[in-house]
């Protein structure tokens, strides 16, 4: 096992700031301010232009200067509320201090300038084709500094527990310390920005901060599995520290360390910031086209999953700058809702309104080859009908026979508006095309098996009963490379049987180097496992598994590169690397059994600070990592990318350096996954794009409060910050 560091945060750089959090909806700002303003300069289309500064009929730039000059690598936002969807377009500024907002719509926009070390500057008018130079100024002390800072320096306050405090858990400190990052916690919502490191007054009044937080873990829907997993799971520990921590803050704490600007090619990044849906529901993921064909689609509509939310599947138009939508039906009316779960206390944003309501619960999206959209979704209750079960003639039930399911898969033809339902006798979660001619569709979610889909057949026939198989994970701890009898995961190896193990898929990734599928088995340590289908799954399948060494653990979301290189986000605060052609010892065998290859793993620690008692792992808690296997954004093909959800967007892993793709407006920007498509494979960075949705399960708390919408960012990259 290696390890590999990320950019070093010295103790003095620039530091940052801002002065209001300001709400979605623009003030107009009167054309006469610009006869009084000192704050910048307005030179209309065909007059000079500043040295190097280029600007078409749909740019807008200038220079941001402050009271030293130049102001190099600071966010320069053209924002408008002209259009359907919210628009804002931001782009870094040069070491001249120099900018270009490229491409814009016809409207009226307001720009202004947020960076460390600086308060926000004016709102100043523009239209495309403008130039606009902008002044700023310093930030007035630490304080005023520190509000725009990523949530990842102000969660670097929390104090951990000690050893004995978390005894009880298996893993102990480091189980304790993944579940308050990715495992839990930060695994629906960011942690550290202004709304979570702040107690909301209408929270109501308490004799301490332990009850206010024990309060405030029951607001809602998902007030029981909040209040569950801190006071039940991990024994109430969390509690105190949330609250000294937010005491602590209150009383003046700030973060001990401060941001770096923008350097190197994040000063390229063009990022556009839309919105879709409505401000009481959530986004899980988002799919734009075909991830092993990714010009499918090009220019087209994006389709989002809004999980628990909602049943009104959100569509974006970016070309149309429209958000619409469609209604997910279920097949069966009987079919659970979320509705059904009321709120254990009442939100101090929502009160006892049951905001969420859901039967298809649809939690990943993916385009085909094709065109059609297929998402894990519910189609019925939890109970599976015959074929499924005990004394079915299935292949697969013959196997292992399974009763029950919570969510299923159904595809979305957006030409004919057909909805069809495919009755799954697993489970599904995340899914995956593989790369053969039947198009198999694998699926995570499964517990104690993997399931796929035969889409050709099911096409052809239409039979979901004859499309689908599954599998449970078995490993060939006999070592004789077969599938045989198997020991069951509650009895002790045998090295004379294979071992059926419980490691359920989290991810799911086809590897396109070799046909297996690879999946993250998420928990403490976690692993990742790998399957072999063989020439006649499920009788020929056979598991490998991997657990990453220390320090690295707490495996959530993972992703494969086109040499079967598989990536995973830590909990530990590392991006995980599991290369199986460096695997030294036997693969299968008794003693092949997850700690055996270490030497595969290569550890790269994600940017930021660490906690004080462990500032060699950074508090990055990166919920999911994705591989750009066909150069979609412009940064090399296979390059890893991991949600930055600490970060407000994306660190990209770029020859064993991270570059952070960050939004800077809205704070609170937390992603739970993203995709990347070419629109255009001859018009350069402008025919390429990520495309990433905010999933932070309460968009209420980003930057402006109640009335947020959830987001959509496409990030591009071009050739240098003054690019169009």
């Amino acid at each position: 096992m290696t390890t590999s560091g990320a950019r070093r945060f010295p103790s003095d750089p620039d530091t940052a700031s801002s002065d209001a959090m300001r709400p979605r909806a623009l003030r107009k700002v009167a054309v006469a301010v610009a006869a009084v303003s000192a704050a910048y300069l307005f030179a209309p289309e065909g007059q000079a232009q500043a040295p190097g500064i280029e600007l078409d009929a749909d740019d807008i730039g200038g220079v941001v200067t402050g009271g030293n000059g130049a102001e190099a690598g600071v966010w320069v936002i053209a924002e408008t509320d002209d259009l359907d969807t919210r628009f804002a377009r931001i782009v870094v500024t040069d070491d001249a201090g120099r900018y270009v907002v490229p491409d814009l719509p016809d409207a009226d926009f307001s720009v202004w300038v947020r960076g460390y070390g600086l308060v926000d500057s004016d709102r100043v008018p523009a239209r495309p084709g403008d130039r606009v130079d902008l002044t700023v100024s310093a930030a007035e002390d630490p304080a005023v500094a520190a509000q725009t800072y990523p949530a990842a320096y102000w969660y670097s306050l929390m104090k951990l527990p000690a050893e004995s405090e978390v005894a009880h858990l298996p893993g102990g400190l480091n189980q304790y310390v993944a579940s308050m990052k990715n495992l839990a916690c930060v695994g629906c919502h960011q942690l550290g920005q202004r709304s979570t490191r702040t107690i909301p007054d209408a929270l109501g009044t308490f004799d301490s901060s332990v009850d206010a937080w024990t309060r405030r873990l029951q607001s809602g829907q998902a007030g029981g599995q909040m209040i569950g997993i801190a006071a039940g799971q991990l024994g109430g520990v969390p509690i105190r520290y949330l609250a000294d921590w937010t005491d602590r803050i209150a009383a003046g704490a700030l973060p001990r360390m401060q941001p770096e600007r923008p350097s190197g090619v994040e000063r390229n990044v063009v990022a556009t910031v839309r919105d879709w849906a409505n401000e009481k529901v959530y986004m899980h993921d988002l799919s734009s086209t075909d991830r092993r064909d990714p010009t499918v689609n090009a220019h087209g509509r994006i389709y989002g999953a809004p999980e628990l939310s909602t049943d009104e599947f959100p569509i974006l138009d970016p070309v149309a700058n429209t958000a619409t939508s469609f209604h997910a039906p279920v097949r069966d009316e009987d079919t659970p809702t979320t509705a059904e779960t009321p709120p254990v206390q009442p939100s101090p944003y929502w009160g006892d309104e049951i905001i969420w309501d859901s039967q298809a619960n649809a939690h990943n999206p993916m385009f085909d080859h094709t065109g059609r959209v297929w998402y894990t979704a519910r189609i019925r209750g939890p109970q599976n009908p015959a074929f499924c079960r005990e004394g079915s003639d299935h292949p697969s039930a013959k196997l292992f026979p399974t009763e029950r399911s919570g969510r299923h898969l159904a595809v979305y033809d957006p030409e004919t508006e057909d909805y069809t339902f495919i009755d799954t006798c697993f489970s599904t979660h995340h899914l995956q095309f593989a790369y053969d001619e039947d198009h198999t569709l694998w699926t995570s979610g499964g517990g104690e098996v993997v399931g796929w889909l035969n889409t050709r057949v099911f096409d052809e026939t239409g039979d979901a009963a004859q499309a689908q198989g599954w599998t449970a994970i078995v490993l060939d701890t006999n070592g004789n490379g077969r599938r045989d009898e198997y020991a069951e995961p509650d009895e002790p190896l045998d090295p004379a049987r294979d071992k059926r193990i419980r490691n359920g898929f989290y991810a799911v990734m086809p590897n396109p180097a070799d046909g297996s599928i690879w999946g993250s088995s998420i928990g403490y340590p976690g692993a990742i496992v790998r399957i072999d289908p063989g020439s006649n799954p499920p009788e020929t399948a056979l598991a490998e598994i991997y657990t990453p060494p220390l320090p690295g653990y707490g495996v959530r979301g993972a992703d494969i590169d086109s040499n079967g290189v598989v990536w995973v986000s830590l909990g530990s605060g590392h991006l995980g690397e599991f290369d199986r052609s460096k695997c030294e010892g036997p693969l299968n065998g008794p003693e092949a059994t997850g700690g055996h290859c270490p030497e595969g793993w290569t550890l790269h620690r994600y940017p930021g600070p660490g906690f004080d008692e462990r500032p060699e792992e950074s508090v990055e808690s990166s919920y999911y990592s994705w591989v750009d296997q066909h150069d979609t954004l412009g940064l090399g093909e296979d390059v890893p990318m991991s949600t930055a959800n600490l970060f407000d967007g994306v660190h990209a892993l770029v020859d064993g350096e991270f570059v952070t793709l960050r939004i800077p407006y809205p704070l609170g920007f937390y992603s739970k996954g993203f995709d990347g498509r070419i629109d255009d494979p001859d018009a350069g960075w402008k025919g390429r794009g990520l495309w990433v949705p905010s999933g932070d399960r309460t968009p209420w708390l980003m930057e402006g409060g109640k009335g947020n919408r959830p987001l959509v960012v496409h990030f591009q990259v071009r050739p240098d910050p003054l690019a169009k």
